[in-house]
């Protein structure tokens, strides 16, 4: 009990300095990423949206300058990121935290920001809970439910009236599926079968067999971008499981700019549903590429945009506080603020501090001799249907 006191005390006393660093003109956020490790192109991707947010509008902000002291999480290692909040918030007397590419690090780093009193952003994390463990958190990503609900329930009404469920054994497909599920089975669909992956190089065509003889309308499909797409859409051709006639959906990692890349042609015809993809048709969404590949030689992606707005957030709310990064003080007008995002309109939820954004339900098509994510439909303001539901 007396070192949870005296940590608690230390982090207050942190909190204390940081707020005097930000009353003499300066603003620290300190960011935790896994720069390293499988995760090193998430968190570069992240970065480089923080990077060209700055470039475009500066680092100052009411006054007040901004310092980002970037610490690197290495991959999924809670504790590694426990303590570096603590090292941002005790040692750097830092104002604000932010990054947050994996979950577990997220709800690690969560409880420092807690304690501390500590405004947080979470740029990508997804899993529901996250921005339930600290009353100073919010969130520019999106949430699994947020997506996967949606396209259950979109599914339905297009006609798809039974469905398989494939993903993979770990806490996002899991989350995914029982996100999809919901939506599904509640718009009046009926899921005739499901089965959970191995995370590690799964041998995709048993399981996609499996999927195949049960002849279902619709296979739900959920599994970490990289290698693995191209092996799924290996063994879907393999299988004679056409997209184009069986609907193949999923969340946006499965189409991404990568996937499509190592599926080829097979990939056609695949459903998914996502916030933002870099062929999104807004002229505020042309300008941020065409600046992204100007800076970074690369398109962004989901990643890149949860990094963008999150310093937006971050501008917004400073400038609404008038330079004052009090936790309280940031997380209350961080509430409820709206703005016009390359991935479209955004706000922040005043009752969650959660994203509220469109979801685009996309088709891959072929277009101009290039596989490309076209949106067919647009489901406007989404909350995350998790909360929604604990409110009930």
């Amino acid at each position: 009990m007396k070192h949870v006191l005296r940590a608690a005390t230390v982090l207050a006393a942190a909190s204390m300095l940081a707020g005097s660093a930000a009353a003499q003109g300066t603003i620290k956020i300190g960011l935790i990423l896994p720069y390293s490790g499988q995760f090193a192109d998430t968190a570069t991707q992240i970065d480089n949206g923080i990077k060209l947010y700055l470039k475009q509008h500066g680092d100052t902000v009411a006054g007040k300058k901004i310092e980002i002291i970037r610490k690197d999480a290495g991959g999924i290692n809670p504790p590694v990121a426990k303590r570096l909040a603590q090292e941002l918030v005790t040692r750097d007397a830092v104002d604000i935290l932010a990054g947050f590419a994996l979950t577990p690090n997220a709800l690690a780093a969560a409880d420092v920001s807690a304690e501390a009193k500590k405004f947080m952003v979470d740029m990508n994390a997804a899993t529901a809970i996250v921005t339930t463990k600290s009353p100073y958190m919010v969130r520019t990503s999106f949430t699994v439910p947020q997506l996967n609900q949606t396209l259950g329930t979109w599914a339905v009404q297009r006609g798809i009236k039974n469905a398989y469920t494939m993903v993979t054994d770990y806490g996002p497909g899991i989350d995914a599926e029982s996100a999809f599920d919901k939506g599904f089975k509640a718009a009046g669909g009926e899921i005739v079968g499901s089965v959970r992956m191995a995370v590690a190089n799964p041998d995709f065509s048993a399981y996609v067999q499996r999927a195949k003889d049960l002849n279902p309308q619709g296979i739900f499909i959920m599994i970490p971008g990289g290698a693995q797409p191209g092996a799924f859409g290996k063994a879907l051709a393999e299988r004679g499981i056409d997209p184009k006639k069986t609907k193949v959906m999923g969340q946006m990692e499965i189409t991404d700019e990568h996937a499509l890349a190592a599926m080829g042609d097979v990939a056609i015809g695949m459903i998914t549903a996502g916030h933002y993809d870099y062929n999104h048709k807004s002229k505020l969404n042309e300008e941020f590429v065409k600046a992204y590949n100007a800076e970074f030689k690369r398109n962004p992606d989901f990643f890149s945009v949860g990094g963008y707005d999150g310093m937006h957030l971050i501008f917004a709310a400073l400038a609404k506080t008038k330079g004052n990064a009090d936790g309280q003080v940031l997380v209350d007008a961080a509430k409820g603020l709206t703005w016009d995002s390359p991935r479209g309109p955004m706000a922040i939820d005043p009752e969650t501090r959660d994203v509220v954004q469109n979801v685009y339900i996309r088709r891959v098509e072929k277009v101009d001799g290039k596989l490309v994510n076209v949106e067919i439909a647009t489901i406007p303001n989404v909350k995350d249907p998790f909360k929604a539901a604990m409110k009930k």
